[in-house]
């Protein structure tokens, strides 16, 4: 099944942009060929539908609960109460002598004795590692038949979950409704479900509908702390996850869902994760009806990133702080198996986005992610990053549609506070070419405070925005304090309006070659890309630089021998080589500072585009007529890329000056080399020229 998404209709339709597009398609299966990665995996999960949309956000009920779960240790229980409120402390004296008659000692066993949908579980405070739930898998469970992921665990169906709900879970919620399950701490850290790197998930929900989890911790697996799968209605209260290998909270195909309260921290990829979240507004532009889970109140920090969502469709995400991770926040179309792509309609309002510049991949190059998860000191502080990440950003949109930013607080990031770059779809396993180009439209950031904290102090970004310069309807707000490109669509006063706009169904190409190769990252295989400066490249390891540098010595050494045998004897062919000169050595230096927003780029596309024309026109007048207008257009066109990226971006183009002027430049090459070597009496009546003649 096809769970592509249809953008809605744009008015002005594309007729007019048919041949554009067809090229622009033409390019992305180029560049799929030419590149063929495979498909990327994350996170990888037995097939879902979406939910139906009949729940609702479960409400949180008090009284007394139905079922109580504590440990035998009195004397530790006492220790671990004595600091509470005298009335806390009081009930939970009264809950603990009611379940040393009559409770449990894991919260597995209160689970398995739920025998109605809306029962309450009260777990007092203590360390639950669960014991009877960890043995290695015996018997029929040992023995199921199931695909691996790439990661290694089998990916079970539902039914074999209930069979050996134990393989991968510490704690399994299977087909429960409306369940409860809550701390009785005065803090979440009173109640402490530990996976101790023994299984995939501390807690799972799966086809629980109705699912309320409240004031506790959960923590150190191999894969999720508190997972909830193919749930319509779920509350996350409260909650602290920590010390995972992959996400801290993970909710996936889910409907009618509410974090709220939450934290969490140490996550190789990302804190809060509300992956494949309900599709319900596929198809609409900005307004809509509701959102289909709402995160509120949350901080996640010092992860890889605080926040995550391949297919993380029609999230609100409000009121939230995500700081200190490598990345504050990111929504994604980059990943196979994902009900709802390509993501779509997240809204993110009033959250704190800040000093998101922790760099986790050392801990990669140093062989410290390659130890037993137990052994890597997650709980000193080490992260193992899972994909690859640009550390020092605040927002990542990698494939997203629809999205709005407003009124959010995005400083202190090192890189940028916006990044938004297209993920073609062959990314995400889908080929047809009238797909290639469907992710990056429509995203609006406006209204967002950018480079200063709530107290208006000056804490700056790198830049503000980084922008692949692909997708329709994309604007920002007015005022960026430094971009790329070097100016943006600005959005209108209400949603939807443009006061300029955008229709790139390709990136700029040095952008697309840098993605594709800091998308090269593998922790198990301990690969980090060379040419990428996400994990630490600098200078002439850059692979931006690298293209500049090998596109500098190719034009100059033709440019060189091209004055040599024809342009010397004219003062405008020598001003323009020597302009064209300093126009390359400036686009070599400008590209190894792509964290600092100069004009040096576009100055260096000036001067080489003035190169190009003045040598054109003397070569138009002495012989060389077609290649003296071939060149001239290569110079319009350099100059075009100038404007394109400094002044404005020109609207309704479907492939950027920068792709055709690459284009055009190898077939110059390609005919200025001939060119210039041969030896005719043109040529030479033009050496002989007096000087100047040629102007």
């Amino acid at each position: 099944m096809s769970w592509t998404r249809r953008l809605p209709a744009v008015p002005g339709g594309a007729p007019g942009r048919r041949c554009g597009a067809a090229l622009a398609a033409a390019l992305l299966a180029l560049i799929g060929l030419l590149l063929a990665a495979p498909a990327a995996q994350a996170h990888e999960e037995r097939p879902v539908t979406l939910p139906d949309g009949s729940g609702s956000v479960p409400r949180y009920r008090t009284g007394e609960p139905d079922l109580v779960v504590c440990k035998t240790d009195r004397a530790d229980f006492a220790r671990r109460i004595a600091a509470f409120p005298e009335d806390l402390r009081r009930r939970n004296q009264a809950l603990f002598e009611r379940c040393a008659k009559s409770g449990f000692r894991h919260i597995q066993q209160a689970v398995d004795a739920v025998d109605r949908p809306g029962m309450n579980i009260a777990v007092l405070p203590g360390l639950y590692q669960e014991e009877p739930s960890l043995p290695a898998p015996a018997g029929a469970c040992a023995h199921l038949q199931a695909r691996n992921s790439a990661l290694g665990y089998q990916i079970l169906s539902y039914a074999q979950q209930v069979q050996c709900p134990h393989n991968q879970n510490l704690v399994a919620v299977l087909g429960k409704k409306d369940l409860q399950i809550e701390g009785t701490g005065a803090a979440r850290t009173d109640v402490v479900v530990d996976a101790a790197y023994r299984k995939l998930n501390a807690i799972r929900a799966d086809e629980s509908d109705g699912v309320y989890f409240r004031n506790l911790t959960a923590q150190r697996t191999t894969f999720n702390s508190l997972y909830i799968l193919a749930g319509d209605g779920f509350v996350i209260d409260d909650v602290l996850t920590r010390w995972n290998d992959e996400y801290g909270f993970l909710t996936f195909a889910g409907d009618h869902g509410l974090y709220k309260n939450c934290e969490s921290y140490g996550n190789g990829d990302s804190g809060i994760y509300p992956g494949s979240a309900s599709d319900i507004n596929d198809g609409r532009g900005y307004d809509v009806p509701r959102h289909s889970i709402e995160i509120t109140g949350c901080r996640s920090h010092h992860n890889m990133v605080g926040y995550s969502g391949t297919a993380g469709d029609s999230v609100w995400a409000h009121d939230n702080e995500f700081d200190h991770n490598m990345g504050g926040a990111s929504m994604d179309s980059a990943f196979p198996g994902h009900p709802g792509l390509p993501q779509n309609h997240a809204l993110f309002q009033r959250n704190l986005i800040h000093d998101n510049n922790a760099d986790y991949y050392p801990y990669v190059a140093d062989g410290t992610c390659a130890k037993p998860p137990a052994a890597r000191g997650y709980e000193r502080g080490v992260v193992c990053p899972q994909i690859s990440m640009p550390p020092g950003t605040g927002v990542i949109t990698a494939g997203g549609n629809w999205n709005v930013y407003e009124d959010n607080w995005v400083y202190g990031n090192h890189r940028a506070a916006f990044f938004l770059s297209a993920v073609p779809a062959y990314i995400r396993g889908e080929e047809a070419w009238s797909k290639q180009a469907d992710t990056s439209h429509h995203n609006r950031y406006a209204g967002n405070h950018l480079g200063v904290d709530r107290s208006g102090a000056p804490r700056p970004n790198g830049m503000d925005v980084w922008w692949d310069g692909q997708g329709r309807g994309n604007c920002w707000q007015s005022g960026p304090d430094g971009s790329t490109p070097g100016t943006l669509p600005r959005c209108g006063t209400a949603r939807g309006a443009l006061s300029g706009g955008s229709a790139r169904l390709i990136g700029e190409p040095v952008k697309l070659a840098q993605l594709l190769v800091c998308a090269d990252y593998n922790v198990q295989a301990r690969r980090l890309p060379a040419g990428c400066d996400w994990y630490g490249a600098r200078g002439l390891a850059r692979v931006e630089t690298q293209i500049a540098l090998a596109a500098a010595v190719v034009l100059g050494l033709v440019g060189g021998v091209l004055w040599w045998r024809r342009l010397r004897g004219s003062r405008l062919g020598t001003a323009a080589t020597v302009l064209g000169a300093a126009g390359l050595a400036l686009d070599v230096a400008g590209s190894t500072t792509p964290l600092v927003h100069t004009a040096v780029p576009a100055l260096a596309l000036l001067l080489t585009g003035a190169w190009w024309t003045g040598a054109g026109l003397v070569l138009r007048r002495g012989g060389r007529p077609w290649l003296g207008w071939t060149t001239v257009v290569l110079g319009g066109l350099t100059l075009l890329d100038a404007f394109d990226k400094a002044v404005l971006m020109i609207p309704w183009i479907p492939v950027g000056p920068a792709w055709i002027r690459a284009l055009l430049a190898v077939v110059w090459v390609l005919w200025a080399v001939p060119a210039a070597a041969r030896h005719d009496g043109a040529a030479a009546a033009h050496r002989l020229r007096p000087e100047g003649g040629a102007a």
